[in-house]
């Protein structure tokens, strides 16, 4: 007992410090998209981000929003000074950054880790398209890969997948390009509807990152002979856009390097959840198949680039991350992108 008082002192000297930062700190708000809600992951690391902050002189109202359109709408309205969406999503605020999720531009983990730290590293021919308008990037953590859900598993080639109804987001021109090329026909959904379409056979494929199987419960929508195609169709992320003029000077280079941090942790969630994956629901196709794929990704790229969907300097810059984690590629022999 001769440590109580000590203790005790020590701790009410750290709550009265964090008041007076409080105190002392301009309060914004943030809209913060998570599936789950308050409960979820990803809330769970802008709690992180709201402890950080008042370091930086600023005191966060977080605000939990499971439907990730109403939070973009409340962001461009003014009701938050930033928000917390995913790179799709936030590709109208900055098309640098929400290119990041484009289709099959970011093949592994090790290349995603990668575009990360490039995003953090305060490079001043980066930073330059860090900001956008009155909107700027604040960092990224990532949502895991993306596959394509299936019905039937036989449907594991792109001649297979010609006439079938596959669930895309409406609101993401990429997904429909990429359905139309190989005769899929795209159904038009958003975030809250389109894992119930899947799981009540109104569709035959849907396009969603690992962390659906549980979290949307998509094994539903694959019983009983259904399966997912081990191909990465592209990595998903949670981006933080901020209205600039409402931070103080600093705090979105403060903020990304604090997201950068979150890589590990954000790992370890990506691996629960693709561990909590049936392994029987795995289909594998051949090399000959991947690389096929590899060059149809590559042909959208620059397809819906040109038709300026995606933003030719991440393409570019992503284009080199792939040629630095896996030199042998063959696009890496005759760049395109």
């Amino acid at each position: 007992m001769r440590y109580a008082r000590p203790l005790i002192t020590t701790l009410a000297l750290m709550l009265l410090l964090t008041a007076n930062q409080a105190q002392a700190s301009v309060q914004r708000s943030l809209c913060v998209f998570d599936i789950i809600g308050a409960n979820g992951d990803f809330y769970g690391i802008m709690k992180d981000l709201k402890a950080a902050a008042l370091s930086w002189g600023v005191d966060l109202k977080l605000k939990p929003y499971t439907d990730e359109k109403i939070a973009a709408e409340d962001l461009k309205a003014n009701q938050c000074d930033g928000a917390l969406l995913t790179g799709i999503r936030g590709r109208q605020f900055n098309s640098f950054t929400g290119s990041m999720d484009s289709i099959g531009a970011i093949p592994s983990y090790k290349a995603m880790q990668t575009v990360i730290s490039v995003l953090a590293s305060e490079n001043p021919q980066i930073n330059k398209h860090l900001q956008s308008g009155p909107y700027e990037f604040a960092g990224v953590v990532p949502m895991g890969a993306a596959y394509l859900f299936l019905k039937d598993r036989s449907i594991d080639t792109v001649g297979e997948m010609s006439g079938k109804s596959i669930a895309v987001l409406e609101y993401d021109v990429a997904e429909a390009n990429m359905a139309s090329r190989v005769g899929m026909s795209p159904v038009m959904s958003d975030i809250t509807n389109f894992s119930t379409r899947f799981n009540n056979g109104s569709v035959d494929i849907c396009f969603a990152p690992v962390f659906a199987y549980s979290a949307l419960e998509l094994y539903k929508g694959m019983q009983p002979d259904g399966g997912i195609l081990k191909y990465v169709l592209g990595q998903l992320s949670s981006q933080l856009i901020l209205r600039s003029d409402r931070f103080p000077p600093g705090f979105a280079a403060h903020s990304r390097s604090f997201m950068a941090g979150q890589f590990d942790r954000a790992m370890r969630l990506i691996d629960n959840a693709n561990q909590a994956v049936d392994s029987k629901w795995w289909i594998n196709i051949p090399q000959a198949d991947k690389l096929r794929y590899d060059e149809m990704m590559r042909e959208a790229r620059i397809d819906l680039t040109q038709q300026g969907v995606y933003n030719k300097d991440m393409m570019t810059l992503l284009r080199k991350i792939r040629c630095k984690v896996e030199p042998s590629r063959a696009e890496c022999v005759n760049p395109t992108e």
